[in-house]
C-alpha cells in the first residue's frame, strides 16, 4: 500500500508486493484471521477485467482474545477513492458481522480506528456500535457492539440478500512470480 492516506486512516505501514504477497499466505493459514476482498460489482458484471482489477478494498476479522473466542476484532479499508463515500464500507463490514455472528459464533464486535476518520467512525456508529475509549497515545477510538438477539435480527435482516459462493484458492506463489 503506498497511499499515505490510506496509511494513515488505517495505521498501516507501506509494505513491498512481496511483503503483501507474504503476509496473504499467513492469513491464509492463521485460524484467527479472516479476510474478505471488496469487488466493485459494477466493474464486475461489466467484465471491466480480472478479478484484481475490480478490487477496491478489504474488510478483515481477527479473534485477539484467546481466553473469549466470541470477540472479533473488525477493520475495514476501501482503498479505491473513487469507491468512498457509496456504501461499500457498510456493506462489507455487514457481511462480515453477519459471517462472524453465523458461522464463527462472533457475539461480540470491536473496532479501533484513527481518531481523524471520522467517516469511519460515524459507519461503525450506524451499525449500532458505540465508542468505548479513545487512545490518545496511539490517536485511535474504540467502538464496540454487543450482538444481542435484537443486534443479531437486525444483522441478519440488513444481510438477508447475501449468498454465499464457492470460490477458487488463489496460489499465491504464481501470483508473486508472475508479477
Amino acid at each position: 500500500m503506498k497511499s499515505e492516506e490510506l496509511q494513515q486512516l488505517t495505521a498501516s505501514e507501506p509494505l513491498s508486493l512481496e511483503q503483501e504477497y507474504e503476509m496473504q499466505r499467513s492469513w491464509q493459514e492463521d485460524a484467527d484471521k479472516c479476510t474478505f476482498i471488496v469487488l466493485d460489482t459494477e466493474r464486475w458484471s461489466g467484465h471491466a477485467g480480472t478479478e484484481e482489477d475490480c478490487m477496491v478494498g478489504d474488510v478483515n476479522l481477527f479473534l485477539t482474545d484467546m481466553e473469549d473466542p466470541t470477540v472479533g476484532e473488525i477493520e475495514v479499508m476501501i482503498a479505491e477513492p473513487s469507491c468512498r463515500g457509496r456504501g461499500f464500507g457498510k456493506e462489507t463490514t455487514l457481511i462480515m458481522m453477519f459471517y462472524g455472528v453465523t458461522k464463527l459464533g462472533i457475539t461480540k464486535f470491536e473496532a479501533k480506528v484513527g481518531q481523524e476518520n471520522e467517516a469511519s467512525i460515524s459507519m461503525f456508529k450506524k451499525l449500532h456500535f458505540k465508542e468505548v475509549a479513545m487512545n490518545k497515545v496511539f490517536q485511535e477510538v474504540t467502538l464496540k457492539l454487543d450482538v444481542n438477539e435484537q443486534q443479531r435480527q437486525w444483522l441478519l435482516e440488513q444481510t438477508n440478500h447475501v449468498e454465499e459462493k464457492k470460490y477458487n484458492v488463489l496460489n499465491l506463489q504464481t501470483c508473486a512470480s508472475e508479477t
